[in-house]
């Protein structure tokens, strides 16, 4: 008999590993990419894993109870996934996120019976935003679990015990150079740090946004790589407290332009239908498979979440 699965947890980790055949031979590429893809999650992105990661701490040390609330700060994706983790398990959930998230995110939440709290983008532009943000939260919801996926050591620790360790078993640690973004810094922190511990020489690469693609003071509202943060050249107030500032061998800055271009060529070549952070980092591994010095060089890039939580902005931006 088929394995009968008795939880949604279950079904979360050990996504595909995908290698880009067509991408890379219409590129003409050395390097082989291979695509870890987060949308096989069930609530449909690599943030599954810490939303499982936060609350199976917080019910191991006895912090969550059936109909208690959870709450914290997100871009849409760590919600959504703390939101069907809930839902499976019997609490409820409230999030407070920026007014410039895609519709689509925000329908999801919704859907799961989340809250939503909605903050002006022009917010996070203050140094200290991060600290007011989770201080506000705190006091309005005195009595809830704030999973705080910012500061948690839970969250790169799951990325540590699970996405790593995929990457390496499936590559039977082959991966030459691991690709991602940083949004609350978990993925890149975990399972960078997993994969390094196992591989003297492999390298971590960081996809950033550039400064046209950036939020300021006259242009709060820019077309935004949604959930993709700006790394280099950061006050550290103002870096998630999970991102490992000494992991990165180097950082990729780009425009949400390409990064929207690559993940529309991603679906058109691949039939992989990701969204605009794996457009990011996908153009970022296309970089570093352009060297010379990386042919032959197995590049792992990860591909956090589905292009269908940006179609609303996608056409928009097509308009």
């Amino acid at each position: 008999m088929t394995k009968i699965h008795q939880s949604f947890s279950e079904l979360i980790g050990n996504t595909p590993l995908l290698e880009l055949h067509n991408y890379r031979r219409n590129r003409g590429l050395d390097a082989r990419i291979l695509a870890k893809i987060e949308y096989f999650n069930p609530a449909g992105s690599v943030k599954d894993r810490i939303a499982w990661g936060l609350i199976k701490q917080a019910e191991d040390e006895g912090r969550l109870r059936r109909g208690d609330l959870i709450v914290d700060v997100t871009s849409g994706n760590t919600g959504i996934g703390l939101a069907a983790v809930a839902a499976s398990r019997g609490y409820r959930t409230k999030f407070y996120l920026s007014d410039n998230i895609s519709r689509d995110k925000v329908k999801l939440l919704q859907h799961f019976g989340a809250e939503i709290v909605t903050v002006k983008n022009e917010f996070f532009l203050d140094p200290e935003a991060l600290e007011k943000i989770s201080a506000r939260i705190r006091e309005e919801n005195p009595a809830a679990f704030f999973t705080d996926q910012l500061s948690n050591p839970a969250n790169p620790q799951t990325h540590f015990e699970t996405t790593g360790p995929e990457i390496w078993r499936d590559t039977n640690g082959a991966v030459d150079i691991f690709v991602g973004g940083v949004g609350t810094g978990g993925t890149i922190s975990g399972a960078g740090r997993f994969l390094k511990s196992q591989k003297a020489g492999l390298k971590v690469v960081i996809a950033e946004p550039a400064a046209e693609s950036l939020p300021t003071e006259d242009n709060p509202y820019p077309d935004e790589i949604d959930g993709v943060h700006k790394v280099s050249e950061v006050p550290p107030e103002q870096l998630p407290r999970n991102f490992d500032t000494t992991i990165a061998d180097e950082i990729i800055a780009l425009n949400t332009v390409d990064a929207r271009a690559t993940a529309r060529a991603l679906a058109a070549e691949e039939g992989i239908l990701a969204g605009t952070s794996s457009g990011a980092v996908l153009w970022a591994a296309t970089q570093l498979a352009a060297r010379l010095e990386n042919a032959g060089k197995i590049i792992v890039a990860i591909l956090p979440d589905t292009g269908e939580r940006y179609l609303s902005t996608s056409t928009e931006q097509a308009q």
